[in-house]
Order: C-alpha cells, then structure tokens, then sequence
C-alpha cells in the first residue's frame, strides 16, 4: 500500500508536470501572440503617421493677379511662385519659391515656362535641386510668344529643397492665366 501510494503521487506528478508543460507552451503561444499584436499596432500607427506624410503634391503659377514680363536680369534669379493652387502636405512655400522633401522618396517635379517672342532676349528656367541644375527648359523666337517645358524624378532627402531659377538674360511673362507653373508630387517613400 505504501508502494501503491508512491506509484499513485509518481502519476499525480507526472500529470501535473504534463498539465504544466502544456500550461507554459500555451503561456509562450500567448506571449508571442501579444507581440506580434503589439507589432501590428505600432506598424499601423506608423503606417497612419506615414499615410500623411505621403500625401505630398503641389501646383503654383507665377503670378496672384495682373500681368508682368520679369526680367531680363543680369543675373541667373529664383523664381517665386505666388499662386498656390494647390499645397498637400505644406512642403511647398510660396514666400520662398522653395519645395522643402518632408520625407526621404522619389519625386517628380514639371514646369511651363512662358514669354515674349523677341530677337534679344530668350524665355528659360532651370529645375534646381539644392545649388544642382537639374534640366532647362528654354525656346526663344522673334516674335509673339514661347511656350517650353520640362520635368525630372528626383530622389529626394529629408532636407533637400527643389526650385526654378530664372536664367540671366531671359524673359518670362505671366497673366491671370497662369502660363508658368511648377508641381511636383510624391512618387513613394523610400
């Protein structure tokens, strides 16, 4: 009987030791479970914080009101566009000219330049990135107007800024109708 009740607590411990082993595998399942949860969570509230980041894209013309030929300058000169049409994400500043990359990513910038067609003076403008010339858009003609145009995908640091700049020497004339713009969007993050 002293046997029977050793062999009896043996198997009492052996099940419990089973029931405990089952306990902590299940207790481990859990925790991993709550991780990946906890992970999950803070992958879709950085996903949110990055959706708004993302959401960056900008149109502005030259000119609020009015009409005005700018230039020539002696001088390759920053051009300043006043007319936000549109500024998602605010990296666009129309008192500077300025489109600041709020994030690291692929951009793509366009602009239209448009002028007097005379026999001494061009109507041009760079695309700058930081002091970098990206691409011109430049056409001259001796008379009525010139139309140009171009564009770029920049990838683009936190920090780095992107604008047009005047070439010296040239002509850009501008309307309520808005004939020179400069966007740019967001392409993606990278």
């Amino acid at each position: 009987s002293l046997r029977t009740t050793r062999i009896s607590a043996m198997v009492f411990l052996s099940a419990q030791a089973a029931e405990l082993v089952t306990i902590k595998t299940k207790v481990n399942i859990s925790e991993k479970q709550v991780e990946a949860l906890r992970k999950d969570r803070e992958a879709a509230v950085k996903g949110l914080f990055s959706l708004k980041v993302r959401q960056v894209a900008f149109s502005a013309a030259l000119l609020v009101s009015g009409g005005e030929i700018i230039g020539p300058f002696n001088t390759d000169t920053n051009l300043i566009f006043k007319n936000v049409i549109e500024n998602i994400g605010n990296a666009y500043n129309p008192q500077t000219g300025l489109f600041t990359a709020p994030v690291r990513g692929a951009y793509h910038f366009e602009f239209y330049i448009h002028g007097p067609g005379e026999t001494s003076h061009g109507s041009g403008a760079a695309l700058m990135k930081n002091e970098q010339l990206i691409c011109i858009a430049y056409e001259q003609q001796t008379s009525l107007w010139v139309n140009s145009a171009n564009g770029a995908t920049l990838l683009l640091e936190v920090g780095d800024v992107v604008f047009l700049r005047q070439w010296k020497n040239t002509k850009i004339g501008d309307n309520n109708n808005n004939h020179n713009t400069f966007s740019g969007h967001l392409l993606f993050i990278m």
